[in-house]
């Protein structure tokens, strides 16, 4: 305790069992009282800290089993548990207030609620937890000993609630997907048909130009086979030429010949130059529907390079993505259905213990009864009837279960029973 009304400084250690705080009026006694009541999720009231300080602050360190009821509670706010169990409210003098537990901030809600399972406070104006409905289930549990049947149920029940988180978080991943699935589909279809392979644009577009630059060049290929081979063409006259002076050879064999053999090699190239121009129509020449298909294939492999964003090269690695993303969805729906499997499962699991938990809570409920009972004559209230009241309702499940235990006393015969706190007077109590 650090900082509270009087107290600058106090560490104070409790052991087990029953502790009273005993000492004149004045002592402190109330203020120690107080200390672990703000601890324990009690209300702040900035009169707390002591005079000319910021704030203060209480801690409390409790050893606890592992099967204590309180460490379900720790479980279900997801506060780590690995030994003691430390509480710290930090009082402001503005009045607001901060808690954790075990270093891990927390509502006052949750502080309370683990403070109820913790320590009973029993001050000379406190109410007293057995007139306190939220204690009453402990009570029966640690009567029956139920504890370990307890956590069982505790533990059911975080599994259970893991299993639908998950469940929901898998369900809403394939809704989000699901948005997209057709536009994934429809993508997947249309790739695969077009077949985009890698570096296709470029062959297409080099086939394209060739094309177009051919049907420019054919006529003066045309123009220039028509020159060497066709009806102007030299070959006749030459050939004509060379025979005739083959015949004159005889006559002048030094003066003819030069020119036969100069004649000769002018008639090979042109024979192989009529080759080339020949072999160059052929290839010239195209089907001008091919130059069509080449163009629609380009204007198709371009737009879907549009659509989908990126290269055209980058088309292929598009279309498996795509189909990834579809495996993916497909196999998501699969995962779903096995995670809601696994919910059912929880959830039978869960139930089955809760409901025998529930038998056996009426089946202590029924002996603390008779045990209650057979203590008030000697109390002189030998016409009083205790009875542990337990409803039971499967449809508000929970980490304790799903029973609402609740202590009711008949203090006279012929009265109608009711709630402890409301029909057992100061005396009786």
């Amino acid at each position: 305790m650090r900082d509270i009304v009087l107290i600058e400084k106090l560490d104070l250690a409790l052991a087990d069992g029953l502790t009273v705080l005993t000492g004149e009026t004045g002592a402190g006694k109330s203020i120690l009282l107080d200390a672990l009541s703000l601890a324990l999720g009690g209300r702040g009231d900035g009169g707390l800290v002591r005079h000319g300080e910021a704030k203060g602050q209480v801690t409390a360190v409790f050893d606890l089993p592992l099967a204590h009821p309180a460490r379900a509670i720790l479980s279900a706010a997801d506060i780590a548990d690995e030994g003691d169990v430390i509480v710290r409210r930090i009082q402001m003098a503005d009045g607001r207030t901060r808690a954790t537990i075990n270093e891990q901030p927390v509502s006052v809600q949750t502080l309370r609620a683990l403070g109820a399972r913790l320590v009973e406070l029993h001050g000379q104006h406190d109410d007293r937890a057995l007139v306190d409905p939220t204690t009453h289930r402990t009570l029966l549990d640690a009567f029956g000993g139920l504890s370990a049947k307890t956590e069982s149920v505790a533990r059911l029940w975080r599994a259970w609630r893991a299993a639908l988180s998950e469940a929901g978080a898998e369900r809403a991943r394939l809704e989000e997907a699901q948005k997209e699935a057709d536009f994934i589909r429809h993508a997947v279809e249309e790739l695969t048909a077009l077949g985009p392979e890698a570096g296709e644009e470029v062959m297409l577009a080099q086939r394209r130009t060739t094309m177009m630059r051919s049907e420019k060049i054919a006529g003066d290929l045309s123009e220039a086979l028509e020159a060497v081979g066709g009806s102007g063409s030299p070959v006749p006259s030459l050939s004509a030429a060379v025979r005739r002076l083959e015949r004159r050879a005889g006559e002048s064999q030094g003066l003819v010949r030069p020119a036969v053999e100069a004649i000769d090699l002018a008639l090979d190239a042109l024979e192989t130059a009529r080759s080339h121009l020949e072999t160059a129509l052929r290839d010239a020449a195209f089907d001008p529907r091919e130059l069509e298909r080449v163009e629609e294939r380009l204007f198709a492999l371009r737009a879907a390079a549009r659509k989908y964003g990126g290269a055209i090269d980058d088309l292929p690695k598009v279309a498996a993505r795509f189909a990834a993303q579809l495996d993916a969805l497909n196999r998501s729906a699969t995962t779903l259905a096995a995670l809601e499997a696994k919910v059912a499962e929880a959830e039978d699991a869960y139930r089955g213990a809760a409901a025998a938990l529930s038998a056996d809570r009426k089946a202590a409920g029924a002996k603390l009864d008779a045990a209650v009972d057979a203590e008030l004559p000697p109390l002189k209230l030998e016409r009083a009837h205790f009875t542990a009241r337990i409803d039971s309702d499967p449809r508000a499940p929970g980490a304790e279960g799903y029973d609402r235990v609740e202590f009711w006393v008949r203090t006279n015969p012929g009265t109608r029973p009711g709630p402890m706190m409301k029909v057992a007077s100061g005396g009786e109590l």
